[in-house]
């Protein structure tokens, strides 16, 4: 029966030390491992008209790491590998060292199977294996230890995951009972389980051609196309995770066991196929498959030259027409006859066939085995360069440069094989650079490399997942979030515990939300940071309601923000007049609604108290004082208008109220932005700072803050801590810290740094630019987690940070991203489920309906923030439906709409 292609590492698995020693026999070899599945990767083509736009049918072999993985291997490794491909099977030891030198060494054993263990049961089978394995051990005195094994095993099988590998159909002459559909791994495991005296952890199984590539890329870091030419062809390569629609997930890179030999079988070959390939095919055990490996194999060269002599001699073109039993038995032509090395090695072999040559007939020998060859190389040289168009085509490179690794008997000891496929390569691409290392310690070492990698990358995400561990948090913790965000709550209302209160509660004196009837011209006043913006928001009632708004943008000068009071209000002062000059308004007195968004103490709602300036105001005089009044003051200094200040906010009052006109169920608010904050509409009876007992006020909770008593401590990580620490101001906005955009790049900075310091990521290397706070915006993490974006985006987003990351570091630091931000949108839906439920609760309700006006970039922008703040929101809150409505107009809509209502209110008084 046909073996595995022999390599230097499987001395005396192959009856004859030949190239391509077997005579043919029709039996598959290595390219018939699989089945056609359901097409999964489309128009693989080259520039060859041959090949344009024809389909293969390969197969996901493994999540397997890109050889680029490899030469981070940390400290020593001790591994086992199983080579299992033929009647003799080789049990390896392979030690990788990393001490600079990236040292493999490696001790091997081949034993034999019976025939009678091919065809008898796979229990018996594997018990034999179990006992090989036990021999091996035992010899080298580690059967006391727990090795992680890599198992190549080199027959058609479906596989599931790394360590899992479904038996199609036995080859080979292989007949095992009660093995084919079957995991081969778990039948190993079983029969090791059963021996009880060693135990191994079977970390990896793969193919021959898999450890080919695997192999070769442990010296060759751009290796990343895996080739076998021997007794059977295959081919592997790495393919784009979103391109396999047989395995979930769109991120990274797998191996593909292309099963290349099966080419063809559809038909799409038929016109370059010959009488001789037809008579081989027809000849073979397997008629109809295989039909692209019947081409170009070793397995069936020899067949293909005796077959074009037979018909030669029959036409009296050869040997003078004599044909001898030798010449016409299948298979007495083999492969390794290969006459390419002259014309005296023709003349021995035809010679001991029972022929008797001629000069001539030496000639046309040499000449059919150098165009069968030759053609062989062509059609490997033609699907090899579509599978290379691919991967560059993948890359959206202009230039590949990339590494096959080759084995296979054909290649290896064909005297002119490799040379005609590499030229066939390079003119079908002569816009990339390919080079081929043959492997040198065939499919065991590469079988071990991938437990080698595998093993290393399961260790690295184990201890990544430890640490990212603290920042997921269970359904019970957020539970208790929200449990104790309503006892912060209470103390912010409660007179005599408002002060020691980190969640103040703030009045806003905001008692009424609109009611659809609220009309006139009202002006706004936008201040927030450098820019700010004047408005004039017309509000019309009755058949044509709606909100008409008018605005324009200002900037303040840094030496006006860091000057005098009075410096910075009148250059306020000053450009109301320009916005009403630009409007024609001149001289006309309007009510004036100011969201000013800094820390005010409120007592009415046209009265503001700054408490401190924030955001790198530091205008002297304020601080302690009314801010209505110091627009007042500077309104009455200018001398030119006259504007009637109603209401004085703050920005998520405002936004609340925005929405509050487009839904009468809008009662909160909220903002996640740069900063964080919320407000609702509590009942008059539980604000105690203020008196009266009738109807609801607006209150600004101001929850940023919420932790800062140390409430928060037992979920808050080393991350926060340290980004705590570094800010402007150490143990304050703490729960802010966790949830806004200001705070969350720094975070995942912290992490990113920590993951490579242990070298758990960019191979241990620290940037400076890593290094450097305020380096990873928060936008980039709306940027990663974005659904469109491919990895190789993400690591564009990351050499822009100076970050060189392979496509693995992409992943980490993408989920690093998803990690922080979950957590981030799961803490806001904590504290918002305790506000709904106040509300619930307030009113005696056993269910609520309410709607939650929210602004902010962060949980504008990010791609998955609102729906997993949404989702807590719902599983935290069962009894109340919360509806989330964008605020479109930001919150000085909401400053004239609080004004609106104010003077409607203030009118209804009057009359």
């Amino acid at each position: 029966p046909a073996q595995v292609a022999p390599s230097p590492l499987q001395p005396g698995l192959e009856p004859l030390q030949g190239w391509g020693s077997h005579s043919f026999s029709g039996q598959p070899g290595p390219g018939s491992h699989h089945p056609p599945t359901k097409q999964v990767l489309p128009h693989i083509s080259t520039q060859s008209p041959l090949f344009q736009c024809q389909t293969l049918s390969p197969c996901p072999v493994a999540p397997l790491p890109h050889p680029e993985s490899l030469p981070s291997f940390p400290g020593d490794g001790d591994f086992l590998a199983l080579d299992l491909g033929g009647t003799n099977f080789r049990v390896l030891r392979v030690k990788v060292s990393d001490n600079g030198l990236q040292k493999v060494e490696m001790e091997n054993q081949i034993y034999a199977i019976p025939e009678e263990l091919m065809r008898g049961s796979g229990m018996q089978l594997f018990d034999h294996i179990a006992e090989c394995l036990a021999n091996f051990m035992e010899k080298l005195k580690i059967k006391d230890k727990k090795l992680p094994l890599g198992f190549t095993f080199s027959f058609p099988c479906h596989q599931t995951k790394l360590d899992e590998s479904i038996l199609v159909t036995w080859t080979k002459g292989f007949k095992c009972s009660s093995v084919e559909g079957k995991d081969v791994v778990s039948l190993l495991r079983k029969s090791i389980k059963k021996r009880g005296d060693f135990d191994i952890d079977i970390v990896a199984v793969v193919n021959d051609t898999v450890g080919t590539m695997m192999t070769c890329g442990y010296d060759d870091h751009n290796c990343e196309v895996g080739l076998i030419v021997g007794t059977g062809t295959n081919a592997c390569y790495m393919e784009e995770m979103r391109h396999i629609d047989l395995v979930e997930g769109d991120e990274g890179r797998m191996c593909i066991n292309m099963e290349w030999g099966a080419f063809g079988d559809d038909g799409v070959l038929n016109d370059i196929r010959t009488e001789f390939d037809h008579e081989i095919d027809m000849g073979s055990l397997n008629p109809g498959k295989q039909l692209f490996e019947k081409m170009i194999s070793g397995m069936y060269m020899g067949e293909l030259v005796r077959l074009i002599l037979v018909k030669m001699a029959k036409e009296g073109l050869l040997f003078g027409g004599k044909l001898t039993p030798d010449l016409l038995t299948t298979g007495h032509f083999e492969t390794r006859f290969d006459t390419s090395d002259g014309l005296q090695k023709a003349h021995e072999i035809l010679t001991k066939l029972g022929l008797e040559p001629s000069h001539e007939d030496c000639i046309a020998t040499h000449r059919i085995c150098q165009i069968v060859s030759t053609r062989s190389a062509n059609l490997c040289g033609a699907t090899l360069a579509a599978v290379l168009r691919r991967i560059k085509e993948n890359k959206g490179v202009d230039r590949l440069r990339s590494t096959v690794g080759v084995d296979g008997s054909v290649y290896k000891k064909h005297p002119h094989f490799a040379r005609r496929l590499h030229k066939t390569v390079r003119k079908l691409l002569p816009d990339c650079e390919i080079r081929f290392v043959r492997s040198e310690d065939g499919s065991g070492k590469g079988a071990a490399m991938v437990t080698a990698v595998a093993y290393r990358l399961a260790a690295q995400h184990k201890a990544r997942q430890k640490i990212l561990e603290a920042l997921k948090l269970s359904h019970d913790q957020l539970l208790e979030v929200k449990q104790r965000m309503r006892i912060e709550m209470e103390k912010g209302l409660g007179k005599e515990t408002h002060e020691e209160a980190t969640v103040k509660m703030l009045p806003t004196y905001v008692c009424s939300t609109p009611d659809g009837t609220e009309k006139g011209d009202f002006l706004a006043l936008d201040l927030g940071g450098t820019n700010f913006r004047v408005l004039l928001v017309r509000v019309r009632n009755g058949m044509r309601r709606g909100v008409e708004m008018h605005n324009k943008i200002y900037s303040i000068p840094v030496e006006i923000m860091q000057g005098t009071g009075e410096e910075l209000f009148d250059h306020i002062v000053h450009c109301i007049s320009d916005f009403l000059e630009y409007m024609g308004m001149k001289g006309v007195s309007l009510p004036l609604g100011f969201t000013f968004s800094f820390p005010c103490q409120q007592t009415n709602l046209d009265e503001g108290i700054l408490l401190k300036w924030t955001k790198g105001f530091k205008a002297t005089g304020c601080e302690g004082e009314d801010v209505v009044n110091l627009l007042k003051e500077a309104i009455h200094r200018r001398e030119e208008f006259d504007l009637d200040v109603v209401a004085v906010v703050n920005d998520t009052v405002g936004t609340m109220m925005a929405c509050g006109y487009e839904d009468p169920y809008c009662e909160v608010g909220l903002i996640v932005g740069t900063g964080s904050n919320a407000c609702y509409m509590e009942e008059m009876r539980n604000v105690e700072l203020v008196e009266g007992e009738e109807g609801r006020m607006c209150v600004n909770m101001e929850w940023g803050a919420f932790g800062d008593n140390g409430c928060l401590d037992d979920i808050r990580t080393e991350f926060d801590l340290a980004v705590d620490e570094l800010s402007l101001n150490p143990g304050k906005q703490r729960f802010e810290k966790m949830i806004s955009g200001m705070y969350l790049g720094e975070i995942v900075r912290n992490i990113l740094m920590d993951f490579t310091k242990r070298g758990l990521l960019f191979r241990g290397r620290i940037s400076e630019r890593l290094k450097t706070r305020g380096i990873f915006e928060t936008k980039f993490l709306s940027q990663i987690e974005s659904d469109c974006l491919a990895l190789l985006q993400v690591r564009s987003i990351l050499q822009h940070l100076g970050l060189e990351s392979t496509c693995d570091d992409s992943i980490i630091v993408k989920e690093v991203c998803a990690v922080v931000a979950r957590r981030a949108a799961q803490l806001c839906g904590a504290g918002m489920a305790a506000v709904v439920d106040k509300i619930r609760e307030n009113r005696g309700l056993d269910f609520l309906k309410v709607t939650v006006g929210v602004d902010g970039t962060l949980y504008k922008l990010h791609p998955h923030f609102s729906t997993i703040m949404h989702e807590t929101v719902k599983q935290l809150s069962p009894k109340c439906e919360v509806t989330f409505l964008q605020s479109e107009d930001g919150s000085g809509k909401g400053a004239a709409l609080i004004t609106a209502v104010a003077c409607r209110i203030r009118e209804a008084g009057q009359r």
